[in-house]
């Protein structure tokens, strides 16, 4: 693997497009609540759209980063801040929602309407968003992956690329924040999830036991447990808050029962 490389002035010029995703958000938010007919943009969604985008810099930029390349305990602390903690606080930032907010009418149709195209509609199905998430992990960690993200910096940045957007696409096919115009019952996605979960429970514990060639034994079993118990506590939030949305349809047919 390659030593770590890259000073500060690198890193901040990194740092840059993270900055300008975190100013943009906040703009958007501004502009929407400029309008006299919507209620004004809630300041805790900027709190997680921020601490989202500044999870997946540290992932990929600075020490964290550079420690990651050799050490694969550092590693796995980046791929639960970008590939599952990032995911979780941007989603539940409802950027899809500002963004139709700000846009004008016309272009918000537009919006719309790729929204509910049907390529939308497949890769936003949980099973193709779950194939993508963990079924991306599986190749990256069993076959010559490892290494090649580590010696090339094009299969590096798009390895960093799918476990961010995958991740953000799974997160998003469980638990409905932004508008969503393909939805699939909580049952759906209460199944998927669960056979989600043991795929990468199962992953870690193959990683604790057959490690990627290169990866001492020590490193190998401390990075399994950070991604099996890590992943474990952002899993609950998500699996929190989907219980929770369910709960809350079900109110209304409850009180209806009640009231015939």
């Amino acid at each position: 693997m390659h030593e770590p490389q890259g000073g500060l002035l690198f890193d901040l010029m990194l740092a840059i497009p993270f900055l300008l995703i975190i100013l943009l958000y906040i703009g958007a938010g501004f502009v929407s609540d400029r309008s006299p007919h919507l209620q004004k943009w809630p300041y805790w969604r900027y709190v997680l759209w921020s601490i989202g985008v500044l999870c997946a810099g540290i992932a990929v930029i600075g020490p964290l980063a550079d420690q990651a390349r050799i050490d694969f305990r550092a590693h796995m602390v980046g791929h639960l801040l970008l590939g599952m903690l990032a995911p979780l606080l941007l989603v539940l930032a409802a950027p899809m929602t500002l963004l139709l907010r700000t846009l004008p009418v016309s272009a918000a149709k537009k919006m719309t309407l790729l929204l509910r195209s049907s390529y939308v509609r497949v890769i936003s199905h949980p099973v193709t968003a779950s194939i993508l998430n963990i079924g991306g992990l599986w190749v990256l960690y069993t076959t010559d992956l490892y290494h090649m993200m580590h010696n090339s910096l094009g299969v590096h940045v798009l390895v960093h690329l799918h476990v961010f957007l995958a991740g953000y696409l799974f997160t998003m096919s469980m638990i409905y924040i932004d508008p969503v115009a393909h939805r699939y019952s909580y049952l759906c996605r209460s199944i998927v999830f669960i056979f989600a979960l043991a795929a990468h429970g199962i992953l870690s514990k193959y990683l604790y036991a057959s490690p990627p060639e290169g990866v001492s034994v020590n490193q190998a079993e401390t990075g399994s447990m950070i991604m099996y118990y890590g992943g474990d506590a952002i899993d609950a939030v998500l699996i929190f808050i989907l219980c929770l949305q369910w709960y809350q349809s079900a109110q209304p047919n409850k009180r209806l029962a009640a009231h015939p």
